[in-house]
């Protein structure tokens, strides 16, 4: 059973997601800067916009984190399954998280960001 509340817990899977999704949207725009689009530049202008709409979003996750004494730290993965250590206020959690579950809560973030958000 978590000591972490819900509200607590979403702020550090924030802290867990959002860096993976500025992963894809960096490797998006190389891949679109290389792509032989013929305008290409609206393209990169949408993900650079996202990029930044997500970065502040990461600041703020790590803002709040920082005033409730929360951190996250990823301690291993293999095929199936990521690890990572919640420390919430004195407390350590270990919680083991399904790739595709990853994968698709980033892929939910990244409609969000794209085209959700306005």
């Amino acid at each position: 059973m978590t000591r972490i509340p819900s509200d607590d817990r979403d702020i550090i899977e924030q802290a867990m997601y959002l860096p993976m999704l500025l992963t894809v949207l960096e490797r998006d725009r190389l891949v679109i800067e290389k792509a032989p689009f013929k305008l290409k530049q609206p393209y990169i202008n949408l993900v650079e916009e996202t990029i930044k709409a997500v970065q502040r979003n990461l600041k703020e996750v790590k803002e709040k984190m920082r005033k409730g004494n929360m951190n996250l730290q990823q301690i291993g993965h293999d095929d199936t399954f990521t690890q990572f250590v919640f420390f919430y206020k004195g407390y350590e959690e270990q919680h083991n998280y399904f790739n595709p579950r990853i994968r698709n809560k980033v892929q939910e973030l990244l409609e969000i960001y794209l085209y959700k958000r306005y």
